[in-house]
């Protein structure tokens, strides 16, 4: 199987991301794209009251794409999600062609050799690497460093979940930023109102 994960926050899941995986998925022969929601994102401050919901919100977002999955990995590790293992326990459940591949943009790609177990984990993974529409980068550095990488580009779509929590604190709409269904979700269950 020719695997490849989104991993994130998610926090809220928006119509970006589900176009870079549709992206992925068009321009790269892989049998399925899993979504794994951080539980306890290492980088981040994070309140764990929301990782239920965030949970949620990418399973709605993807229900529709037959190649799409979501996994429950990193929840029922808890404590902080780490790609390394994380990577170890999709090798004990899948039968994998080659290196699992992984979407990540560029800010995040720039901080890898700070990431769990970086030397380890470079050897388990190809990453594809989201760049900015007019972004010039230079990731030779890390190339010549052992890991490996291929950098993308699709038409740029201007959402950030920040952004999106900031809209909804501040009662502007999210219609067309989110899938129909997360938005229910949202406003169903008050979230991100106090941002």
């Amino acid at each position: 199987m020719k695997l490849c994960i989104f991993s994130g926050t998610f926090n809220p899941i928006h119509n970006a991301h589900l176009k870079m995986a549709q992206y992925v998925l068009k321009h790269y022969d892989f049998d399925k794209i899993i979504f794994i929601p951080a539980y306890k994102p290492p980088h981040k401050d994070y309140n764990t009251s929301m990782c239920t919901h965030r949970y949620n919100m990418v399973k709605l977002a993807i229900k529709n794409n037959p190649k799409f999955e979501i996994s429950n990995i990193e929840y029922k590790r808890e404590g902080k999600s780490y790609t390394y293992l994380t990577l170890l326990e999709l090798h004990k459940q899948y039968k994998i062609d080659g290196n699992i591949h992984f979407i990540i943009g560029t800010d995040a790609f720039k901080k890898i050799e700070t990431w769990y177990e970086t030397d380890k984990l470079k050897k388990l993974v190809d990453f594809i690497v989201f760049i900015r529409e007019n972004e010039t980068v230079n990731l030779d550095y890390l190339k010549a460093k052992g890991y490996n990488f291929k950098i993308t580009q699709m038409p740029f779509t201007d959402i950030s979940s920040t952004e999106l929590r900031k809209r909804i604190s501040e009662g502007k709409s999210i219609k067309n930023l989110v899938t129909e269904e997360v938005e229910d979700y949202i406003y169903q269950n008050g979230l991100y109102k106090n941002n």
